[in-house]
């Protein structure tokens, strides 16, 4: 399902030279082209999914045929959204709040209007696209966004009742889809696969204490009633989401690990949480809103220091893998090594990663180096008080170029799989709901 808020902010990216065209022709009066139950589709609603289009660089067909057959397209589109709107409403476990769609309104906003340099620029824009105002727009925009949440709780909450399983495609259809889009496909990156064992310096007890210390004391200020984004920007030791107060923004679970993910969908909003020991440190959660399979936090980390004697005994252990590995002729298994030694929150794995993609020291050594093979130990940070030491193996590597079938099948065949279970779903709704199409 395609979101339609990303047309406008493509709309404005683009210019709109060919949607300015369209816009401006004179329209006739608007009239029902298909009604769902009781709701009517509007031909002005087709007209705007093509104007849509043409603002994402589409090229519509010139013929009246060709144009037929795009309206028809869009119309069957529309009708399986409001379909599943329909059935998400009469679902009262599928709620979307007034607050997340203004939430979602604003960003979008915010997205589009730092595009242009002035609001001038910004409101002809908005016209352009056929919106009398920018408030206009905004509204568009709430409407939109609510039936596209929605849509998506609906087939999440079939997902998870098991109602809604992949259906694999046959061959045919793969290639059929590989056809129509190789050539939106990007070039292929630069890939290299290898696997590592990743050792990071741990604090001794001690550390931990005054950590966990340090944890406890502001989770008593906190129930108190001190200020939570000023207590993030003071004591955590998550930069990136220190400077923002702490705030984590809306996740799912399988996103953060295990132990801050058990606390995070336990806690009711507003409640503090005790200090949550990960990997990482010491996390001070709080949780803002809630909504089904969905959490909006914020945290405090609490980082144990690492003396330079930690730092030294992570490298020599590094060190001696390494020497292990490449003095043994095969005899040592490097896997072991990693699920005994590695960190257990760095992946050990890796399979055809862009190279780009990798931190800079990985960029660095393999960028000179284009065998296979053991590589010399990585420092990853080194200029920060916890680095990491990585012991890396590279088994494979592929030159940047075109992608082939065999590249993304794989790819085409989860895709193929998810989108022919949905198209299922809606079929069967479809037969369970009035529809008299008209175009």
């Amino acid at each position: 399902m395609r979101n339609v808020l990303l047309g406008v902010a493509l709309l404005a990216c683009c210019g709109g030279g060919v949607a300015s065209t369209v816009a401006a022709q004179e329209q006739p009066l608007d009239r029902i082209v298909a009604i769902v139950g009781t709701r009517p589709i509007l031909e002005s609603q087709v007209e705007e999914e093509m104007v849509q289009q043409q603002a994402q660089g589409a090229q519509l067909p010139t013929d009246s045929a060709g144009l037929a057959a795009v309206r028809r397209q869009i119309l069957d589109r529309l009708i399986e959204l409001e379909v599943l709107v329909q059935q998400a409403q009469r679902d009262t476990s599928i709620k979307v709040t007034d607050q997340e769609v203004l939430d979602q309104v604003e960003q979008t906003y915010q997205n589009v209007r730092k595009q242009f340099s002035s609001e001038s620029d910004f409101r002809d824009q908005i016209r352009q696209a056929r919106f009398g105002s920018v408030e206009e727009w905004r509204r568009w925009l709430a409407d939109e966004q609510r039936r596209q949440l929605y849509a998506q709780r609906l087939i999440e909450t079939q997902k998870q009742k098991g109602k809604l399983r992949p259906i694999p495609p046959t061959d045919a259809q793969m290639r059929e889809f590989w056809e129509q889009n190789k050539d939106q496909q990007p070039k292929r990156p630069a890939t290299v696969s290898f696997r590592q064992i990743v050792i990071r310096p741990v604090a001794d007890s001690a550390a931990r204490l005054r950590a966990l210390q340090l944890a406890d004391s502001i989770v008593v200020e906190l129930r108190k009633g001190a200020d939570f984004a000023a207590a993030a920007k003071r004591f955590s030791g998550d930069t990136a989401s220190a400077a923002q107060g702490g705030e984590l923004g809306w996740f799912r679970r399988g996103v953060m690990v295990k132990e801050f993910e058990d606390w995070a969908f336990r806690l009711r909003p507003g409640e503090i949480s005790p200090p949550v020991e990960t990997a990482f440190g010491f996390h001070i959660i709080d949780v803002e809103r809630t909504q089904p399979a969905e959490v909006l936090a914020k945290h405090i980390l609490i980082v144990a220091d690492v003396s330079q004697a930690q730092v030294a005994s992570a490298r020599a252990r590094a060190d001696s893998l390494h020497e292990r590995i490449a003095t043994s002729n095969g005899r040592v298994s490097f896997d072991s090594l990693a699920r005994i030694y590695g960190d257990p929150d760095e992946p050990k794995l890796a399979e055809d990663a862009s190279l780009t993609d990798l931190p800079p020291e990985y960029q660095q050594l393999l960028a000179g180096d284009t065998t296979n093979g053991l590589k010399p130990v990585i420092t990853v940070g080194p200029d920060t008080p916890r680095p990491k030491f990585v012991v890396l193996e590279v088994t494979a590597r592929k030159n940047a170029g075109d992608l082939s079938y065999e590249d993304v099948k794989m790819r085409i065949r989860q895709s193929l799989s998810d989108q022919l279970a949905i198209k299922h779903y809606i079929d069967q709704l479809k037969r369970q709901i009035y529809i008299d199409i008209r175009l």
